[in-house]
Formats: structure tokens, C-alpha cells, sequence
């Protein structure tokens, strides 16, 4: 059985933006890690990105999961279907900031696409080529306002942006300097002080995303 796109087996969350620096490898990585924080799983990452900065993090991080997996040469649909057969429950996927017959194929393959958007004017006017993609593919997606800065006219002209495309996670992820220093040494925020402000952001996100992810795999 073919294992993701709403099928049985592995739940698939890809991670998509046409627009770079939005932060997708740090949702990324935060979310597989809180996901098993919160007894999902076992959970994997797939990184398409050819900078690999996915890479990279795990490359330092101490912790072996969630676990990272190459690309099978049957490509992704192959790669899930064998994440599937080795029980993996979850698998997140972080992608390249640009518009690609492979990106369209990976949000093919998706249960649920998140799409990270900074509140920035240029960051929102370049939400619409994704969310082309994404309603090509007939895929249900969340919004998350990423990098926010609090009490902002910015975030709040965001919010209302987003909203009209689709649904908007009801946590926004601040622009914390948590983020950045757990990715460096390879762990999350969430990781490194389960209080502070980030880890609960990202609790409280993971919390809403697998409400939409246990919806629409029904």
C-alpha cells in the first residue's frame, strides 16, 4: 500500500515555501522531535534541500532520533513505502525555497502541507505560488505566522492575509534566539529548556497539527 497521501501506514508532513529564510528546517526539526516528545512515532525526517542545513543538524546532534533518512533511488513514494514497511508512524520533510516539478511531486506525497510564512509584505506575496501548488495537488495545508515579532502591525496584517488562503495555526512561532542557538549543537529548543517561551510554542503547534493530521488521515 502506498504509504503516504492520506493512505495507511507513514503520515507525511511536508514543509513547503517558495520563499527562502522562512524558517522551514527549524519547524522541521522542531516538530519531529516534539512529535516523539508527545509519543508519536517512531518518527523520521527526509531532507530535499539541497543545502541541507536538515543535514547538517543532524549531522551534530547527540540524540539518534527522530532519525534521518536518505532518499531510496525509487524516490520519495518508494522511500515512504519502505518507512511504512519499518513501522515509522511520521515523517516530516523539509524542502528547497523554489517552485519544481519535485516539489510538486512532494507535495504530492503529502497528508498535510505547512506552509511557514514571516510577516513581511514580500514574504506574504510570495505564499501564492506554494498554495498553487498545494490546491493543485488537492492537499489540505496550515499556515504558520514564523519568525513574529510580538505585538506587531506586521503580524497582525499577516494573520489576516493568511487567514483568506486557508487555515492559519493559532500559535505564532517568535523570532527567539532559542530557535537559532539549539540548532546549532543539534537540538531544539524544546530539548534544551522545556519551559521557555519557544519550547511552548512549539509544543502548542505540534498539539494543533496533529489535531488537523489525525482529521484529514481519517
Amino acid at each position: 500500500m502506498h504509504a503516504g497521501g492520506g493512505g495507511g501506514g507513514v503520515r507525511t508532513i511536508v514543509v513547503a515555501s517558495q520563499k527562502g529564510g522562512v524558517g522551514k528546517t527549524t519547524l522541521t526539526g522542531h516538530l519531529a522531535v516534539e512529535a516523539e516528545r508527545q509519543g508519536v512515532g517512531p518518527v523520521a525526517m527526509i531532507d530535499t534541500d539541497p543545502q541541507a542545513n536538515l543535514s547538517g543538524w543532524f549531522g551534530v546532534r547527540e540524540a539518534e532520533t527522530p532519525v534521518l533518512v536518505r532518499l531510496l533511488p525509487g524516490g520519495l513514494r518508494a522511500t515512504l513505502d519502505a518507512l511504512a514497511e519499518a513501522g515509522i508512524a511520521l515523517c516530516l520533510i523539509d524542502t528547497p525555497p523554489a517552485i519544481t516539478d519535485s516539489i510538486s511531486a512532494t507535495v504530492g506525497e503529502a497528508d498535510l502541507v505547512l506552509i511557514p510564512a514571516k510577516p513581511s509584505p514580500h514574504d506574504l506575496r510570495a505564499v501564492g505560488a506554494t498554495v498553487d501548488i498545494v490546491e493543485k495537488a488537492k492537499k489540505p495545508m496550515i499556515f504558520v505566522v514564523n519568525q513574529a515579532v510580538s505585538r506587531s502591525k506586521l503580524k497582525v496584517d499577516a494573520v489576516r492575509a493568511l487567514s483568506q488562503h486557508g487555515p492559519l495555526a493559532p500559535v505564532d512561532v517568535h523570532n527567539r534566539v532559542d530557535f537559532a542557538a539549539s540548532m546549532t549543537d543539534g537540538r531544539t529548543a524544546c530539548e534544551v529548556d522545556a519551559k521557555s517561551p519557544a519550547a511552548e510554542e512549539i509544543t502548542q503547534l505540534w498539539t494543533y497539527i496533529a489535531t488537523r493530521l489525525q482529521r484529514v488521515a481519517q
